[in-house]
């Protein structure tokens, strides 16, 4: 499997994922496999929760965001991020995380709004920048390590005050970049947590470790750590993307989220064809702010291929 594959496989894996957790987002666990029993069966794309069926949330929105960006500025240009985040916020999308609505309406500068967010609430490790990592880690995959996990902390903090949400964004972007390159993400863990501060590198062994399960979390999973370990967890138990996948939605909980991440790392692993067609043809992404603009999967395949370029 080559690079382009792989690649293809993390943005689209990501988004796939988002949909098709989202219509179960704060259920109980096992809720999707006591609805889909039978895998392969069809018919998972079911919407509900305010969802069209296909229809992607805020991460992948936003990760489109930052994708838009990075092709059409060259690399990357942060205050430009941030105005294409203000701008789809002030558009009252379907879902939008009460941190990152709070930092992108808060009228403040693009590089004081997060810091003085957190300094005010001292609550800011939620996955919000996480969720919206699939783009980003593609495009600067090709750049090495040090590059790809200094751009994901500088991109998380535009709404992430928080350093804890930066390194495990970072960490992702680590992961994928060693899958991308044909690596196992798995084995690579030890050697990406050497590249994140001391601070807040124990807190991420512990998730991330070979015998950690979700069920000895200690936070919720809409917090940035559970919810990368649980990703990773359900990676690891599992033999493919579609497995992964279910297993990351019947973890409960922030269902979409999990779901995207795993989707991400999984297509990053197993690349597109492991991505069952069944999820992707109804898979859409509407862009609040942005007209009437809504990716259907060939435009997020094109949006992934000008990542690589």
């Amino acid at each position: 499997m080559n690079w382009k594959e792989r690649a293809l496989g993390t943005v689209i894996g990501s988004a796939a994922g988002d949909a098709l957790g989202a219509p179960f987002e704060f259920g109980p666990p096992g809720a999707f496999s006591a609805r889909f029993p039978e895998p392969g069966a069809g018919g998972e794309m079911c919407g509900g929760g305010g969802w069209d069926p296909g229809e992607a949330t805020d991460d992948t929105q936003m990760a489109v965001l930052v994708a838009d960006s990075l092709i059409d500025r060259g690399g990357l240009d942060l205050p430009d991020i941030f105005a294409r985040f203000q701008r789809w916020a002030a558009s009252e999308p379907k879902d939008i995380g009460l941190q990152t609505e709070d930092v992108l309406t808060s009228g403040m500068p693009w590089d004081l709004a997060a810091a003085v967010h957190f300094q005010v609430n001292r609550r800011a490790a939620g996955n919000g920048s996480l969720m919206r990592a699939a783009t980003s880690a593609v495009h600067f995959a090709r750049a090495g390590q040090e590059t790809t996990m200094d751009a994901a902390r500088r991109i998380a903090a535009l709404t992430h005050g928080d350093r804890a949400a930066w390194e495990g964004t970072a960490v992702f972007h680590e992961l994928v970049r060693r899958a991308l390159h044909g690596a196992d993400p798995l084995a690579a863990i030890p050697d990406v947590l050497d590249a994140v501060p001391l601070g807040h590198r124990e807190r991420y062994a512990v998730v991330l470790a070979p015998d950690w399960h979700p069920d000895q979390a200690t936070e919720f999973n809409g917090a940035v750590w559970p919810c990368l370990g649980s990703a990773v967890c359900a990676l690891r138990t599992t033999g493919g993307y579609e497995e992964a996948v279910r297993a990351a939605i019947d973890l409960g909980g922030d269902t979409d989220t999990v779901a995207a991440v795993t989707g991400g790392l999984a297509g990053a692993r197993y690349g597109l064809d492991a991505i069952p067609a069944r999820w992707t043809e109804a898979l859409h992404v509407p862009l609040p702010g942005f007209g009437d603009r809504v990716l259907r999967l060939p435009d997020l395949l094109d949006l992934a291929r000008r990542l690589m370029t």
